[in-house]
């Protein structure tokens, strides 16, 4: 029976209480719909962009965008890897309503490699592995053995870990830092274990109501030293996940004061951009008086044509300060 080790330290319960306090910060700033949209569309593809550079993937981010926001068709195995990433992460929140169990890992796993190993996709190893890195010398530095060489064992203790995650109760944070670092220690795949840990990660976070890449990304924390996050990971082979828990929470914190200060940065600037025009406010200061309002009433009253008054009419819209109804020439507008 699987059951993590490690201490409840100062700094962690700092962490935790300083993650929930920055999570409820950015819920509360009741983001607009289009903005909400183009933060997890940017985050979405920042999170594939890291999570597959840290494991080799050579392209840049502005290849990365250019290939997921450009809806090109991926021409290469690195280029497919991306897109393959990507995709998981849109339709990750329609998997919240399912348990995580070894099966959904597979079938992430699955979709991760498709067009890129296909003979490993979705295939539990059946043989000895080493993790390890170049020193500058250029000489292979082992940095992790797997325990278990065998499907039959990977299986059992994989199955274990998902047995833990379903009763775990704890705070959501520490439940996806545990899971996190036991799923890299039991390393179950050939190949594309990091990334397919990182999408476990995020539904985790998902099924914990944190509405990740929706509002914030994990993988940007990483980025910033690469090396660290894998020397912090390994901290906890030994059996003690404490220092590991402590850098994970880290990174959960860091990445939201980013989020939270990317949202206000752009709601700020939403705001300013959307302040009327005095002539708009002019006319806004005409529904004081009547109700309704059309193009013909703002034509007549301030002295334009029909076609400026539709398009001080439709800037309101678009500003969300008035509403329209209908969609002929008898449509009219209302205070929102």
């Amino acid at each position: 029976m699987f059951a993590p080790e490690y201490t409840l330290t100062n700094k962690l319960l700092k962490n935790l209480t300083e993650i929930e306090r920055l999570y409820g910060q950015i819920e509360a700033l009741r983001l607009p719909k289009e903005l909400q949209l183009n933060l997890e569309r940017n985050n979405q593809v920042q999170s594939a962009y890291i999570s597959n550079s840290i494991e080799g993937n050579p392209l840049s981010l502005p290849e990365v965008t250019n290939l997921l926001l450009g809806d090109r068709v991926p021409v290469n195995r690195d280029e497919k890897e991306v897109r393959n990433y990507f995709e998981i992460l849109k339709e990750l929140s329609n998997w919240t309503g399912r348990e995580v169990t070894l099966e959904v890992m597979v079938e992430i796993h699955k979709k991760l490699m498709a067009g890129v190993k296909d003979g490993i996709a979705g295939v539990i190893r059946d043989s000895a592995v080493v993790i390890g890195a170049r020193d500058v010398m250029g000489r292979v530095r082992i940095q992790h053995e797997p325990p278990y060489h065998q499907r039959g064992e990977i299986r059992s203790a994989i199955n274990e870990l998902f047995e833990w995650l379903s009763r775990a109760d704890i705070p959501v944070p520490l439940k996806g830092g545990i899971w996190h670092h036991q799923f890299v220690y039991i390393h179950p795949f050939g190949d594309g274990n990091g990334r397919a840990c990182r999408l476990l990660t995020a539904l985790i976070f998902l099924k914990g109501n944190y509405q990740i890449n929706k509002y914030f990304v994990l993988d940007d924390y990483y980025d910033i030293d690469r090396s660290m996050y894998s020397e912090k990971l390994h901290t906890a082979d030994n059996g003690d996940k404490t220092v590991w828990l402590e850098y994970f929470t880290d990174g959960v914190k860091y990445s939201l004061q980013g989020a939270l200060g990317k949202a206000k940065n752009s709601l700020s600037t939403l705001t300013v951009s959307n302040q009327p025009t005095p002539r708009e406010k002019e006319v806004l200061g005409i529904f004081n008086e009547y109700s309704e309002v059309n193009s013909a009433i703002v034509a007549k009253l301030f002295s334009v044509t029909r076609q400026q008054a539709h398009k001080l009419l439709q800037s309101l819209v678009e500003q969300g300060l008035v509403e329209k109804h209908g969609s002929t020439k008898s449509s009219y507008y209302r205070l929102k």
